[in-house]
């Protein structure tokens, strides 16, 4: 009961003397205020600083604070940005491969192993600038990746226009063979797809602008310098790239799982082609499938249930080139 000083504990003894109680004043004092406000709405806190700092950077930028989860943004190369190789073995493989290597960054007081003086023995050789330059700057130029004290940077791929490859194949006297990509985003399978046709006479292969592989490092270093020799042509739209190839006198034909005849029955390979190859698993899209003159598979037998892109095409281009 407020002000009973009677009860236990209501009086406090100190060094003063005995106190009695405030009989409830200072409960009373509290009323009215109301619940404690959160941490960013108190005047002072840390928590309040940064939520107004993340205020201000909103609205002084036009630019998405972030991806959602707190996430930092992708960072994605822009278009005709140039490439960078990183590593020993990566470096001395891109150099037997051809690549066209523009100028070779070598990390100050680098351990000079096997690989690294094959390098820097390629470079003297094929007049290819040496940079010397800190490990600081290596991280940045290859986003962190594990460079050994060693980056390589390639220029941006000249892609070639669909209409190059047939202007190609007529210079070449032999009926047109082109190899187009569907939804294949793996730069490796692009680069096995670019020696493949290298390898059995085609013409180029035709990859769409968006949602698919490119020419990076990656790809050049897997076609083993075929990349030198077959040109890659980009197409803003497949579908529409496809059109115009039926336009212009050719048959496409699509690889898929559920095709309608075994590859070895195909009779239009003697003729101007092309084979169109989906991402394993995916297979090809609805709207290339209903471009296609003919579906095809490759018989399998076993466990395995698909090819990835480039061993599909290497395949399709062996019996083409046998039927021819």
């Amino acid at each position: 009961m407020a002000g009973n000083s009677k009860r236990r504990g209501a009086v406090a003894k100190g060094k003063k003397g005995p106190t009695i109680g405030t009989g409830g004043k200072n409960r009373r004092s509290l009323e009215g205020r109301g619940p404690t406000p959160k941490a960013t709405e108190r005047t002072g806190h840390p928590a309040a600083a940064r939520a107004a700092k993340a205020a201000h950077r909103a609205a002084t930028s036009n630019k998405p604070a972030g991806r959602p989860g707190g996430r930092p943004p992708v960072r994605r190369k822009a278009s005709g940005e140039t490439e960078w190789i990183a590593g020993r073995n990566s470096i001395v493989e891109a150099i037997r491969a051809e690549l066209p290597i523009t100028a070779i960054h070598v990390a100050s007081r680098i351990d000079a192993d096997e690989r690294v003086k094959e390098i820097l023995a390629a470079a003297g050789d094929l007049g290819i600038p040496l940079l010397e330059s800190s490990r600081q700057d290596l991280d940045r130029l290859t986003d962190g990746a594990v460079h050994q004290g060693v980056a390589a940077s390639v220029p941006p791929y000249d892609y070639a226009h669909p209409q190059d490859l047939l202007e190609r194949a007529a210079d070449s006297g032999r009926p047109p063979l082109v190899v187009a990509l569907d939804g294949v985003t793996d730069p490796r399978n692009l680069g096995a797809v670019v020696r493949s046709v290298g390898a059995f006479g085609g013409h180029g292969v035709v990859v769409p602008e968006r949602r698919a592989a490119g020419m990076t490092a990656s790809a050049w270093k897997t076609s083993a310098g075929a990349a030198a020799r077959v040109p890659v042509a980009r197409a803003t739209n497949l579908v529409r790239a496809l059109v115009e190839f039926k336009e212009a006198g050719l048959f496409v034909v699509g690889l898929d799982a559920d095709g309608d005849v075994s590859l070895p029955e195909l009779r239009l390979a003697d003729g101007p082609l092309v084979v169109v190859v989906g991402a394993e698993g995916a297979g090809l899209s609805r709207l290339v499938r209903e471009k296609c003159d003919q579906v095809v598979s490759i018989p399998m037998s076993g466990a395995v249930e698909s090819l990835n892109a480039g061993v599909a095409a290497g395949i399709a281009l062996y019996e083409v080139s046998r039927h021819r």
